[in-house]
This record gives C-alpha cells, sequence and structure tokens, in this order.
C-alpha cells in the first residue's frame, strides 16, 4: 500500500469506528446528565459512614454516576471529608470512574453485549470487594480527612445557631428552602436543562480528549497491526500483570478505555486482558493516587491498589475462561452489535459530539 492508500484506510476506519461508537456515547451522555441534575451529591455522604453496609452502598451509587477517573477525585474527598469511611470512599472510587451509563453504551456499540453486562457487573464487584480490604485497615493507620468545615458547611448548618428574628414559617426563605420552588414543574424543566448543559460542556470536557486518543489508537491498531500480532503473548497471567503495570499510573476514564480495549482485542490481546485496562486505568491515576494517600493514608493506599489489581486480574482470567467455555466470539460480537444503527446516523452523532466538543462552536449554539 502506497500512502495514499494508508490514509485513505485510516480514514475510513476512524469514521467507522466513531459513527458506532457516538450514538451510544450520546444516550450515555444525556443520561448521565440527567442523573447529575437530579442525584445531588450532598445526600450521599448520609449513606457511606461506617460498616460493610456503607461499603456496598458506595459502590452502587457510585457505579452509574456520570464521573471519570478525574472528575470523581473533589467528590470523593467531599464524600471523605463530609464524613464518610475510608472503606466507604475507596469503594466509590473505584466504581465511579470504572463504569457509568455513558461507558456501558459504549461498550455496548463497540465490544458488545457480554461487555456492556460483564463490565458494570465488575466494577460494583471490584469496588465490593477493594472497600473490604480497606476496612481491614488499623484505625491508627487511617488519616484523618483533612478540616474543610468552612469549606462544606453550608447555610443549613446555621440551623443548629440561634436565629436572632426568625421569618414567618408561610415566608421563609433560606438557601436549603430555596430547593423546593412552588412551581415544581418550572424545577424539573430547570433541573433537566441543567443536565443536557451538563453533558453537553462539562462532561464532554472531562473525556473527549481521551477519547480521541482511544478512537485515534483503535484506528491505528485496525489499520497497522495484524490480528496475529499479540496473539502469542496477549493472554493469560503475565500479560494480565503487565497490563496492570501500564494502567495504574495512566489517566484514562472509563469511557475513553473503551475504544482503546477494543484495538487491544482486534490487535490479538485477549478479552480478559483488555477488560484488566478498562478496570485498573480508570480506577487509577497519579492524582487519584495522591488524593487517597493525602486523605486517607498509605496502609489505605496500598489496600487500594492491591483490590483493584486482583480484581482486574481474577475477572479477566474469569472471562477468558468463560469465553472459552461457551465458545463465545467477541470479535464476532464486536462486529455486529451495532448494525441496528445507519451509518448516517452514527457520523451524524459523531459530528454534534465534535461541535460540542469545540468550545467557540459549541457557544453559538448553547
Amino acid at each position: 500500500m502506497n500512502v495514499l492508500e494508508y490514509l485513505s484506510a485510516l480514514l475510513t476506519n476512524f469514521l467507522a469506528i466513531s459513527s458506532e461508537a457516538s450514538p451510544w456515547l450520546l444516550l450515555g451522555l444525556l443520561i448521565a446528565g440527567l442523573m447529575k441534575s437530579w442525584v445531588p451529591t450532598q445526600i450521599l455522604s448520609q449513606h457511606l459512614g461506617e460498616g460493610k453496609l456503607a461499603i456496598v452502598k458506595a459502590a452502587f451509587i457510585g457505579a452509574p454516576l456520570p464521573l471519570c477517573s478525574c472528575g470523581v477525585i473533589p467528590v470523593a474527598t467531599e464524600l471523605r471529608r463530609s464524613g464518610a469511611s475510608a472503606s466507604a470512599t475507596s469503594s466509590f472510587l473505584v466504581a465511579t470512574p470504572e463504569t457509568g451509563v455513558d461507558s456501558v453504551s459504549v461498550s455496548y456499540a463497540l465490544l458488545g453485549p457480554v461487555f456492556a453486562i460483564y463490565r458494570p457487573i465488575t466494577a460494583i464487584i471490584s469496588a465490593i470487594i477493594t472497600g473490604l480490604l480497606v476496612s481491614t485497615t488499623r484505625k491508627e493507620d487511617i488519616s484523618l480527612p483533612m478540616d474543610s468545615s468552612d469549606e462544606v458547611k453550608s447555610c443549613c448548618s446555621s440551623k443548629h445557631k440561634p436565629e436572632p428574628t426568625p421569618e414567618p414559617a408561610a415566608v421563609k426563605t433560606s438557601c436549603c428552602d430555596s430547593r423546593k420552588p412552588a412551581n415544581k414543574s418550572e424545577n424539573f424543566l430547570s433541573k433537566t436543562l441543567s443536565g443536557i448543559h451538563y453533558a453537553a460542556t462539562k462532561l464532554i470536557d472531562d473525556i473527549i480528549i481521551w477519547l480521541l486518543v482511544g478512537l485515534i489508537f483503535a484506528t491505528l491498531i485496525k489499520t497497522f497491526l495484524p490480528e496475529s500480532f499479540l496473539l502469542s503473548y496477549g493472554s493469560g497471567l503475565g500479560a494480565m500483570l503487565v497490563m496492570i503495570a501500564i494502567s495504574i499510573p495512566m489517566y484514562i476514564c472509563a469511557t475513553a478505555s473503551t475504544p482503546v480495549a477494543a484495538g487491544f482485542i482486534l490487535a490479538g490481546i485477549s478479552p480478559g486482558t483488555a477488560l484488566v485496562f478498562m478496570m485498573a486505568g480508570p480506577a487509577t491515576n497519579i492524582s487519584t493516587l495522591g488524593v487517597i494517600k493525602n486523605e486517607m493514608g498509605s496502609g489505605v493506599l496500598i489496600r487500594y491498589l492491591l483490590g483493584i489489581s486482583l480484581s482486574a486480574i481474577g475477572f479477566g482470567l474469569l472471562l477468558d475462561s468463560g469465553l472459552a467455555f461457551f465458545n463465545v466470539n467477541i470479535v464476532q460480537q464486536m462486529q455486529h452489535s451495532h448494525e441496528l444503527l445507519p451509518f448516517w446516523f452514527g457520523l451524524s452523532c459523531a459530528g454534534l459530539i465534535a461541535l460540542l466538543s469545540i468550545k467557540p462552536l459549541r457557544k453559538l449554539v448553547l
């Protein structure tokens, strides 16, 4: 192939992968934005105290939330400083970036139904396992959260102080009461529009760079690397250990890790090894590890990394064994899981995502 043929193949493959992922990504972004608007983070800390039940709650609360590896850090920090236990906070830190409604939909589009179902289940279970491991840390080895009373205190805390001149109940107003306006339909509309705006701005900004990197990586793999290249050493415990070492220090969100994993599978790496990357990559990065050490201590950090690594490798080996036992071909599912949507529709969705990701253009329509 000459240079023009390679460029043509690159463009064709890039457009094909983008059109496959974009409709599902838009759907996930919409759902994620509405969840962000309708599920306030302030209520989460009420359910994430001490005990094993708090760990389970944290995993189930965090799994669908629209937060990436970076976005989850301030939320988890706020939860910890608001009274959440170290074990529940760790469970939340694993479940939230490892999966979400957007990454599940993209997983279905690029990897097929098996990954779309298996991935969120493994995220929740791995979060619980990690939280239980962290709960074995001695209390004296867990750092107390930084005092952020001035930062997290809301006007609601003023209810504990005597008010010099209380207002009549009928006309009393405060920032706490303002959450319940009289016109419920306007409140519903404003929250819905706020969620859509969040999805079309902040959420896209959080994921677009690594999503683009992932799409380009998958395109390069599909164009230049034969499927047999990594087949000889693309599976098994050794390959998964290497994938853990690669994934832990890097920053990548769950959605953006999906096309990268698709590229790995097309290159010949086993689906289980690709799953290790999708679990360990989003749940760990240098920023997250630093926050864990500062907020909860080195003992928690060690157990956090151990829980993620053991869970990722264990579920990766289980996935490969299950696919072999039931004779399931993931590559075939990758090729046929998204045939319901026409190419022009997928390409239109990709164009909309591109428009929303370019801030000067986005400001013209939002």
